[in-house]
């Protein structure tokens, strides 16, 4: 997206959100009712996250515009006259169970709205049972509905599409959004990959092989062989290193615990195939401690973080949109939070915050 058509784009107003039930009042709220610019409901005060609103398709669409242009976006498909938009190759995972009695056989059908991506369902259902059940997104429970809050919640739209948008008011501000999103799929941004203790070697070789045909690919759409080249080198080159599948015993990376050998664990490719695992529940954001959403993970200075924590390490989070704060003027509180100059005030009347007001 160039800055021009995204400064068009963002003029024409944001269609509100399909009415959802808020999640945390329940049957006090009305249905969502958006609030021009706070990230809230007017009907209830409560966090659109609360409320979830969109769904599958939607969630797919923004997941497949994260993962494009990163290292990520083998897990995304073109969509077919989309203009060169991805989706989400989000895997779902069905599982029949036969139920015996006495008469005709029946079977019993389990969907999970997620599952880790390249396993067989056998290894996938370890993986699931080591989650608490609560987060466990089999279709139509609290857990699937969790998981969708965590997706709005750590992986805000507004962080990515300039479109999503709504403080940005100069090219300038949308120029230094779009390098920052760009910079993040290829410095920070990863999926975790699930696989045995001692399997690292074999996830290397193949996100190598994975380099090394998009390296490939580039070439022959840019007709660049010494780039080429050097992407190969660069790909050949980290494989360099001792395959873990000798040793004898695993340590997770969050709690030092030791991970069973026949006990499925995380891996997270920016952290390096040899060392680095994690047990599931470990998976976490090193600062919110939330398990990360369908295993997405940002990692910054040797921890995992979450799309939205990674974020507020290099901008300032605006505390009355929840936007990013790309301008070169904000307002810091007493208190340490930030706002844009103009959200500092009572989101019902207008008030300066610096002034009380009736609400």
């Amino acid at each position: 997206m160039d800055v021009s058509s995204a400064v068009e784009k963002m003029s024409i107003k944001q269609k509100s959100s399909a009415a959802a039930m808020c999640l945390a009042c329940k049957e006090s709220c009305s249905g969502f009712q958006p609030h021009s610019w706070r990230k809230a409901c007017t009907a209830c005060g409560c966090s659109t996250v609360d409320h979830a609103p969109g769904g599958d398709l939607e969630d797919d669409q923004q997941m497949g515009r994260l993962l494009a242009d990163s290292p990520c976006a083998h897990l995304t498909a073109k969509v077919k006259g989309g203009g060169g938009l991805r989706m989400y190759k989000r895997n779902r995972m069905i599982v029949t169970n036969p139920v015996v009695s006495r008469k005709d056989p029946t079977f019993n059908t389990t969907t999970y709205d997620w599952a880790p991506a390249g396993l067989n369902q056998k290894l996938a259902m370890q993986y699931m049972e080591l989650l608490p059940e609560s987060r466990r997104p089999v279709s139509g429970t609290d857990g699937a509905l969790e998981r969708r809050r965590q997706l709005l919640g750590q992986l805000p739209a507004y962080d990515q599409d300039p479109m999503k948008c709504q403080s940005l008011s100069t090219e300038e501000e949308i120029s230094s959004m779009l390098l920052f999103v760009k910079q993040y799929k290829q410095e920070a941004l990863g999926v975790g990959e699930v696989a045995l203790p001692g399997e690292g070697g074999a996830l290397r070789e193949a996100a190598v092989q994975r380099m090394a045909k998009e390296a490939k690919k580039d070439a022959v759409q840019h007709q660049d062989h010494s780039s080429t080249n050097s992407n190969a080198a660069s790909a050949a080159g980290s494989t360099n290193g001792t395959d873990d599948g000798s040793k004898t015993e695993y340590r997770c990376t969050g709690c030092q615990g030791e991970v069973e050998k026949e006990s499925p664990a995380v891996y997270a490719e920016r952290a390096g195939y040899h060392d680095a695992l994690w047990h599931p529940t470990c998976f976490v954001c090193s600062e919110c401690g939330q398990g990360l959403a369908d295993l997405v993970y940002f990692w910054s200075n040797q921890k995992l973080l979450c799309g939205r924590h990674y974020c507020q390490t290099v901008w300032s989070r605006c505390s009355g949109c929840d936007e990013l704060i790309f301008c070169q003027t904000f307002l810091t509180a007493n208190d340490g939070r930030t706002f844009h100059y103009h959200h500092y005030c009572c989101w019902k009347c207008g008030q300066n915050l610096d002034t009380p007001c009736k609400h």
